[in-house]
């Protein structure tokens, strides 16, 4: 399905078994000289993809291009020149009407920017909440609901974080929103913190940490202090990434970028994707594909066994997909862009068996090999951190109330470990209680909120699927006399 210029159809998702794509008021702007049709609400990332774009800049020393990957901001394959200035994430940054985006190549120049006098702004403020994900708004809720101000930061321009993008089920009690999905769980969490005051700054990059918990913001080219009563750090957690021949191609993405693309911004990655791994987020990435109506061709996953709950990869199995263990991929096809994929199989010591290799016909290559913890700016703010394998990589040390050992910092989210949205929010409502105790005063009803939040994180990890995020907490947890 290529048109005679070379160029993909748009992408944009017309029927969803699930979603609704309300799109604003179409519009249109400048790409190279072209003109590329937008809607209100779509990045520029998602409208230039829509249109059939797949290289988005280049590598710095070989030159080679590049798509975008993650889609939320954390990495660099999107970056381009939009109206003069460099180095934009276009995944992150709306759309807008008549609107230049350049490609800036390899070495871009920097224009001269004269900061206007006025354009900082310094406030103090109560709470700083960093990320707008289940952590992060449980938190907002639970300070807000007993007097807090609460300020809540977060980068995109929809808050909700991996929540907008998941069209399942959540499992667990019903206490914690099981048999809910996830997209309406952020819309409720996101009404109630409007309900309470939480103030929310969007489109706001939070840039560093200074001395007396002040932090710094970037927020559409000005640049804002904030000094704070405390600070929770809910950033969530970035994609693991896989070493194979090609793996810079455009068309290959990570499964949380193919999540943004596809489920919140209405777009389809390609037509034929090829999944590699097969963990939770592997398997639930796959189905939803194939809600939006794209083809599954395989699942590849190196383990001996499906990593991801049972009841998703059955989902796959009556759909007709392939899940094989015990394989890996060995080569990305294309030269701009991908247009196929070698795959293998190993043996017991992970290494490729010779004949094996095979070739996947593919213009998608999903990388779904798990997460590792955003936690750069814990580590500029002091926090003692310490590589816990079971929770994705470095985490920062803390109480069982989620503070860590630098005065009035607290974690929540996958920025304290990789473990599942409930987790998230509870670690958050541990924090947002903990914290709001701290700086406005105990109360009888905020340690009971904390109590219970931990009793129901002591069951979530539970069973057998837990029993690693469990050992890993403990490794981790300190008493409070370290902090």
């Amino acid at each position: 399905m290529v048109d005679v210029g070379g160029h993909m159809p748009e992408r944009r998702i017309k029927d969803h078994p699930v979603l609704e794509f309300e799109r604003g008021n179409e519009f249109y702007f400048d790409y190279e000289g072209k003109k590329v049709k937008a809607y209100e609400g779509e990045t520029i990332a998602s409208a230039l993809y829509a249109d059939g774009l797949r290289k988005f800049t280049e590598s710095k020393l070989l030159e080679r291009p590049r798509g975008f990957f993650c889609a939320i901001g954390k990495c660099s394959s999107c970056i381009m020149s939009v109206d003069g200035v460099p180095h934009t994430r276009t995944c992150v940054v709306l759309a807008k009407e008549g609107m230049k985006v350049e490609n800036q190549g390899a070495r871009p120049k920097f224009p001269f920017i004269e900061v206007e006098k006025g354009k900082r702004l310094e406030r103090d403020i109560g709470i700083a909440i960093v990320g707008g994900g289940p952590a992060g708004l449980t938190a907002a809720i639970i300070a807000a609901e007993h007097g807090a101000d609460v300020h809540l930061f977060d980068e995109g321009d929809k808050l909700g974080g991996q929540l907008v993008k998941q069209t399942h089920q959540f499992f667990g009690s019903h206490t914690e929103d099981a048999g809910i999905r996830g997209i309406h769980i952020a819309d409720e969490l996101i009404e109630r913190a409007q309900e309470l005051g939480v103030e929310f700054h969007n489109r706001s990059t939070v840039l560093g940490f200074y001395p007396e918990r002040t932090i710094a913001v970037e927020r559409d080219n000005r640049f804002e202090i904030y000094n704070t009563e405390g600070i929770i750090y809910a950033t969530g957690a970035i994609e693991n990434f896989l070493a194979f021949e090609n793996n810079d191609l455009p068309g290959v993405y990570g499964a949380g970028g193919v999540q943004t693309l596809m489920n919140e911004q209405g777009i389809v990655p390609g037509e034929k994707v090829l999944m590699i791994g097969s963990g939770n987020v592997g398997v639930i990435v796959s189905y939803q594909l194939i809600q939006a109506g794209v083809d599954v061709v395989e699942v590849v996953e190196a383990l001996p066994e499906i990593g991801g709950y049972q009841v998703h990869a059955s989902k796959l199995r009556r759909a007709g997909v392939p899940i094989n263990t015990r394989h890996t991929i060995k080569k990305a096809l294309g030269e701009e862009k991908v247009e196929g994929a070698i795959v293998q199989k190993i043996d017991e010591n992970w290494q490729p068996i010779e004949g094996t290799e095979r070739e996947v016909e593919c213009d998608v290559i999903c990388i779904a090999v798990g997460l590792h913890p955003d936690n750069e700016f814990l580590r500029q703010a002091g926090c003692e951190m310490e590589y816990i394998r079971e929770l994705g990589g470095y985490v920062p040390k803390r109480t069982e109330d989620m503070r860590t050992t630098t005065e009035r910092v607290y974690v929540a989210g996958d920025s304290a470990g990789i473990e599942e949205a409930t987790v998230a929010a509870l670690e958050g409502k541990i924090a947002g209680a903990a914290l709001t105790e701290e700086v406005y005063g105990s109360s009888k009803e905020l340690e009971k909120k904390k109590e219970e939040a931990k009793k129901s994180l002591e069951q979530m990890r539970m069973g057998p699927y837990g029993e690693a995020p469990r050992q890993g907490v403990k490794m981790c947890t300190v008493d409070e006399e370290v902090c």
